[in-house]
């Protein structure tokens, strides 16, 4: 964890987020004192916009691919793995933190952000309306830590049991960060709430089926300063990101995520609670005899204020050992410690963190961390705000937890049970509550043990993205998962007859309608969106504007055969709707052929090697040394006369097995082979190796312990600019006509800029000219330089290149320092016809995009890879 008197680069992992070399971002750090706090681990702003996001309202938003999504493609709710969260540390990224979006993310320019408004309105003397800028300039700002939780954490153990009508979260649907921003008091102060007012209603900017989200908290609540709560334009000591609620949100600390409204836009005052579609409809504990045919039948179990949920409540959950971890009792030693986190609500404190070998007959008292606690001797500020919590005593963060065991009670034991107790001496109950949402679960933490041989294989209740967990193994045997006893057979419990499963009918009765995968296709566009489940074509058509998750949730899905995402999200009474829809079964042959990625029944080998809707191997055959650190890997494709089939100027995604741990590690290249190569592609890639307690670049490292003959998938193209030839350039689609291109990149950046540059280059018809800021650290970090001066002898006029060095040498003789303003306007001034694209490391990129504004060139003429 690191600490003031540390510094930030001491994580247990850095990730390289794309092909773009990135700078990872250490933020500005107060003077150093004598205060022992966490401070945010390294942040990667992604830059990419992920394939599955295109063509979706969020478009517009770059994301991390290691989130694990859980209501298929749009709208983005996701959690990370539960291994990487808590490596994190007590402090979450924003591109790793958990997102709960109800549907498209609103597009908020940096130039509309200053007069971004927030009204405040209802039962006040005196409404106002302020703008983001009166709003930091009016307001003292304060910088605290809290930890958000989604309400349906670990819902996958509820779904498990019995579909409920939320989908499946995992046990990391919650993550912290420091937010910086006004008190919400101080704001709802400035316009008076008259004394008849009980509750302040938050909506926000994100348009949804039914209407704008919103919801309400008690009014004395957000008057109370005990009660933390606040409105935050950052996180981690940077501006919110798009699906975070950029630019301002509602932060409501000690109660379920919910609560706490994103891209806010109005505070209305009120006495009675908000009457918001999402406020009556989500967020809410339903008594347990309810079942989803109950509750879609009679509203009163929605409005009845009873049920609704706002603080959290105490909840723990085992990180270590992870969910299918193998112990080898030969090379394990002597103990092995376990850890988790654990969390409360309302402000209470975990007092006790308590762990279990024997079923719960006796406990073990694991050590607690409360990072938190080291925030309220801090004085100064931190990230633009203060930390003033020296006198309240609410806690809002999760605490770690951990306890060493000796690896000889492990192996004597079936399972590990893990609990928690808040200083309300609520403990975590040893059953499950199961209700109609599936929100709240909070029973033990249960991880089993069982040995194979001469290793312990641990496995916790569920995963949140796939099969597996014991909770489905007791079920698949017959086990009652509700019997007490984890669905294993209780000691002299007789035999019972298992319940049989209730089947949803998904099928028309008495159709009988065979479709083939030509008219499937035909029938696959926007308008008319046929998708498959389960062997059978439905038509969503008439459900494009009732559907809770937008039309583009199902319009992203036409042509496609969705059954796991569709089974693992929809209720029970969704899928008692699919009758209506219900048009007919797919045949055979065309099943097998939409599974395997082809558009045709057909065993002709395919021209085009990348499919932009499914992966496809490719073999490494040679390894090309570069330099000490860079490589020029070189795959086989599936045959000799196959080419890549990537677009100049695109991207592919590349899927490579993570040698640690052999989780997948998914990131986006662009090669440098010729677009028409056949049967081979050539990767050029700088290897980030671990250096002063940095372990390195994920993706590279992998590429780099790669074995010939070893197998990695890709799919694409991705990418929204493609460059046709003679100036002619498309970008999302639409075409346009340029006379020249100005090149700025950074390290591995050249790579889709020098794809473009060859294009140009090596047609002697194409008049474009092209003008490359190269900047590099060292000379010897100059990639494709011979390639770069020859394009300058053949064709001086045509093609300039200038290299920057930041840590040049005595010897060198070009360009000294970072790509700079005056670079910029000597090399890249504006003019009519003219684009700039570029690509390198993030902080590069934003600091080329101020520049080229500032002088005069429009965001349309530029493009960033």
């Amino acid at each position: 964890m690191a600490t003031i008197t540390q510094t930030l680069i001491d994580r247990d992992e850095v990730h390289e987020i794309s092909l773009k070399t990135k700078e990872i971002k250490f933020h500005d750090l107060p003077t150093p004192q004598e205060y022992d706090i966490p401070l945010p681990p390294p942040s990667v702003n992604p830059t990419e916009i992920l394939e599955v996001d295109k063509g979706t309202p969020d478009s517009h938003v770059p994301r991390d691919p290691r989130l694990i999504r859980l209501t298929g493609v749009h709208p983005f709710n996701v959690e990370p793995p539960l291994t990487a969260l808590y490596k994190e540390g007590f402090l979450t990224s924003p591109e790793l933190f958990y997102v709960r979006n109800h549907g498209p993310v609103p597009q908020v320019r940096d130039e509309d952000i200053p007069d971004w408004e927030l009204s405040i309105e209802g039962l006040v003397e005196n409404p106002i309306t302020l703008s983001f800028r009166e709003i930091l300039e009016k307001y003292d700002q304060i910088t605290t830590p809290i930890t958000l939780v989604c309400a349906g954490n670990r819902r996958k153990e509820q779904n498990t049991v019995r579909k409920s009508k939320g989908f499946s979260w995992g046990p990391a649907g919650l993550s912290t960060a420091l937010w910086t921003g006004p008190m919400m008091a101080d704001i709802l102060r400035s316009a008076k709430p008259l004394r008849k007012a009980k509750y302040v209603c938050m909506e926000g900017a994100d348009k949804l089926p039914n209407g704008y989200y919103g919801t309400s908290v008690k009014l004395n609540w957000a008057m109370d300063f005990n009660r933390g709560i606040m409105l935050a334009h950052k996180m981690n000591g940077e501006d919110l990101r798009p699906d975070h609620g950029r630019p301002l949100r509602a932060v409501v600390p000690g109660q379920i995520g919910g609560r706490s409204v994103k891209w806010l836009k109005r505070l209305i005052v009120t006495e009675a609670p908000s009457d918001n579609w999402y406020h009556i409809n989500d967020n809410r504990v339903l008594p347990t005899m309810i079942s989803p045919e109950m509750s879609a039948t009679s509203t009163e179990w929605w409005t009845d204020e009873r049920y609704a949920i706002y603080d959290l409540n105490v909840n723990s959950v085992a990180a270590f050992p992870e969910h299918e971890e193998v112990l080898d009792l030969a090379t394990a030693g002597s103990a092995y410690t376990v850890k988790g986190y654990a969390y409360a609500g309302g402000g209470r404190r975990i007092t006790r963190v308590e762990i279990s070998l024997d079923k719960g007959k006796t406990w073990r008292l694991a050590e607690i961390d409360y990072a938190e606690d080291k925030y309220r001797d801090f004085e100064g500020d931190l990230f633009g705000g203060k930390v003033d919590m020296w006198k309240r005593e609410s806690c809002f963060c999760w605490s770690f937890w951990s306890l060493r065991i000796p690896v000889s009670d492990l192996e004597n034991s079936e399972a590990l049970l893990v609990r928690a107790m808040d200083d309300g001496m609520m403990v975590q109950p040893r059953d499950m509550y199961w209700s109609v949402l599936g929100m709240m679960n909070n029973p033990w933490f249960r991880v089993t043990i069982t040995k194979e041989g001469n290793t312990l294989k641990f496995e916790h209740p569920t995963h949140p993205s796939r099969a597996g967990g014991w909770m489905e193994k007791a079920k698949k045997a017959g086990g009652d998962l509700t019997n007490g006893n984890w669905g294993e057979k209780i000691e002299g419990e007789a035999p019972v007859e298992p319940e049989p499963v209730k089947e949803i009918n998904m099928k028309k009765e008495g159709l009988a309608r065979m479709i083939d995968l030509q008219e499937l296709k035909a029938n696959s566009s926007a308008e008319k969106p046929w998708f498959v489940v389960n062997g059978e074509v439905y038509d969503g058509t008439g459900f494009l504007e009732g559907h809770p998750g937008g039309a583009i949730s199902i319009t992203s899905s036409a042509g496609l055969d969705v059954s796991e995402d569709f089974l693992a999200i929809h209720s029970e009474t969704a899928k008692a709707m699919m009758p209506d829809y219900h048009i007919g079964t797919l045949d055979k042959a065309s099943l097998e052929a939409l599974n395997s990625g082809s558009t045709a029944v057909s065993n002709d080998p395919r021209p085009i090697f990348l499919q932009s809707r499914s992966w496809a191997k490719m073999k490494l055959s040679e390894v090309k040394t570069v330099s000490w650190d860079t490589r020029v890997f070189v795959f086989d494709l599936e045959h000799d006369k196959q080419t890549l089939g990537l677009p100049i100027g695109q991207h592919l995604m590349i899927k490579v097995p993570d040698p640690t741990n052999k989780e997948a590690i998914i990131r986006s290249y662009t090669p440098v082979s010729e677009t028409n190569m056949e049967g081979k592609m050539e990767l050029l890639v700088k290897i980030y190796f671990p250096a002063d307690k940095i372990p390195g670049g994920k993706m590279t490292m992998a590429l780099d312990a790669l074995a010939i003959g070893a197998e990695i998938d890709c799919k694409g193209p991705t990418g929204r600019f493609e460059y046709l030839g003679n100036g002619r350039v498309t970008i999302s689609g639409k075409e346009r006509k340029v006379r020249s291109f100005k090149m700025i990149c950074g390290g591995t950046g050249l790579t889709p800029i020098f794809q473009v540059l060859r294009a140009v280059m090596q047609d002697p018809q194409d008049p474009t000219t092209c003008v490359v800021l190269d900047g590099n650290r060292l000379e010897e970090d100059i990639l494709c330089r011979a390639e770069l001066d020859a394009y300058v002898a053949l064709d001086s006029r045509k093609c300039t290149v200038v290299h920057t060095l930041s840590q040049a040498s005595e010897n060198w003789v070009g360009r000294r320092g970072r790509i700079s303003e005056d670079l910029i306007k000597e090399f890249v001034a504006p003019e009519e016809g003219s684009m700039v694209i570029i690509c390198g490391p993030e902080a590069m990129e934003k600091s080329a995009r101020k520049i080229l504004l500032d002088q005069g060139w429009a965001e349309s003429d530029l493009h960033f890879f």
